[in-house]
């Protein structure tokens, strides 16, 4: 059983747009992420690469780029900061899987399960200490704040979770307190270190912060829904894996808050004591249908999204300010 929430569009919004116009910066953010994996420890090259290669749309360091020719900015520091802000994603990917105990990541084996745990921890871990360099080697001590600021708010967003996983008493704001941490922190600090090595005015800054953070909650809660109502092929992962994983996402909350003491007892034992049979899943769904958790979460998302939307409003029309907006939309569409 799936439950598909639509997203009204006249068009299917793409970021081919995005793609085109920082097409030659990521030529070189490519290069860069190339050289940085290399090592004479053979495994550190193996294990990075079979991530950074692994068809991820490399949507945070393209922001970085974006936001940089959005504020005018000329020099080639910011090619070394979107490289470093995939950096730092493909670390946290690395070690939330061994976390997580996932099989897949985007629609592959995970680095675990082919290298195993300690291999994808201590590669991640490499892969951060090349992006602290690259952020030292560009010189903007302010950048170099929002960067490391954002990979200590990242680590507490995971811990967060952690406390949080298999707690059906958690609450919307705690969950939203999470995803701004685990998820929206890197997008809002990846599209505001362009318009600071720019040294654009600080109204600016705090604009192109406030895309990225409102775009990144509206990414994640799109995800909420998907693992429930995708397919492993959009998903990259399989289907219901935050639901077998116990994790306590919006539309749990969402279902566990209006549901019956009957329904409260079903995500007790399949969440809290982990006791999942093989219709639990099915069961879930059709709770979360019940109850419009899935709907409510894309409105939810939907929010955050146009407000990303009116943080892009400060700066004149152009064909990148343009392409932001259909990144936004493209985000919210990916539920269809």
């Amino acid at each position: 059983m799936a439950v598909i929430v639509p997203f009204e569009s006249h068009s299917t919004p793409s970021i081919d747009r995005l793609v085109s116009l920082v097409a030659d910066d990521m030529a070189g953010v490519n290069t860069t992420i190339l050289a940085r994996t290399g090592s004479e420890v053979t495994m550190i090259p193996e294990v990075a690469n079979h991530l950074i290669s692994s068809g991820g749309k490399r949507l945070r360091p393209m922001l970085t780029l974006a936001m940089a020719q959005l504020a005018g900015y000329v020099g080639d520091g910011h090619i070394k900061l979107a490289a470093a802000v995939e950096f730092m994603h493909t670390a946290t990917l690395l070690h939330d899987d061994v976390v997580d105990e996932s099989e897949l990541r985007r629609g592959k084996l995970s680095a675990r399960m082919l290298w195993g745990n300690e291999a994808s921890v201590l590669v991640g871990d490499f892969l951060l200490g090349q992006a602290f360099r690259m952020m030292v080697e560009v010189g903007s001590l302010r950048a170099l704040d929002i960067l490391s600021s954002a990979a200590a708010t990242i680590a507490e967003g995971e811990v967060m979770q952690l406390a949080a996983a298999k707690n059906t008493a958690t609450t919307e704001d705690e969950y939203l307190a999470v995803i701004r941490g685990k998820t929206a922190e890197l997008f809002a600090a990846a599209c505001e270190v362009g318009p600071v090595i720019a040294e654009r005015p600080k109204a600016e800054q705090t604009a192109c912060r406030a895309v990225g953070m409102n775009l990144g909650i509206a990414f994640q809660l799109v995800d909420d829904v998907l693992d429930y109502g995708g397919t492993a092929a959009k998903l990259g992962k399989n289907v219901g894996d935050d639901f077998r994983e116990g994790k306590i996402t919006l539309p749990v909350v969402l279902a566990f808050r209006r549901g019956n003491d009957v329904e409260r007892d079903f995500w007790i034992r399949t969440l809290e004591r982990g006791e999942v049979a093989d219709a639990d899943l099915d069961h879930a769904i059709g709770l979360m249908a019940k109850h419009r958790a899935l709907e409510d979460t894309m409105q939810r998302a939907e929010h955050y999204g146009a407000k990303a939307v009116d943080a892009l409003a400060l700066f004149p029309s152009s064909p990148m300010k343009s392409a932001l907006e259909q990144v936004v939309a493209f985000c919210l569409a990916r539920s269809n």
